[in-house]
């Protein structure tokens, strides 16, 4: 009978989180090209900006919390990136804006990076 170790058990948890964070970002991102094709008015531009807004508060949480094992440095980059899309979805949200652009390609370039 084959027993993992504790180590590539929390390296196979690792891999699963990451995949996992994936998913979430490309169903995030189909959801922003839905809005971007239906108009920053759609009941589509609302599931999209109320799931990007829900996604990052969670990740800045998650972020900001002393437990989380990545670099400080990153962590603050990821943060203000964050920040970013959240202040961006708000704007779309008021009419302020409708560069779902912007959020596509940042979310693309952080869901790429979980690799």
């Amino acid at each position: 009978m084959y027993q993992m170790s504790y180590a590539e058990t929390l390296e196979d948890s690792a891999v699963d989180k990451r995949s996992q964070e994936r998913e979430v970002f490309t169903l995030a991102i189909k959801q922003l090209e839905e809005a971007r094709d239906n108009g920053p008015t759609s009941d589509e531009s609302y599931k999209a900006l109320t799931t990007i807004r829900q996604l990052w508060s969670f990740l800045i949480d998650d972020l900001g919390s002393d437990d989380n094992a990545l670099p400080t440095d990153l962590r603050a980059e990821l943060i203000s990136i964050g920040i970013f899309c959240i202040k961006q979805a708000d704007k779309i949200r008021a009419g302020e804006s409708e560069d779902f652009a912007s959020l596509i390609q940042i979310n693309e370039t952080i869901r790429d990076g979980l690799n």
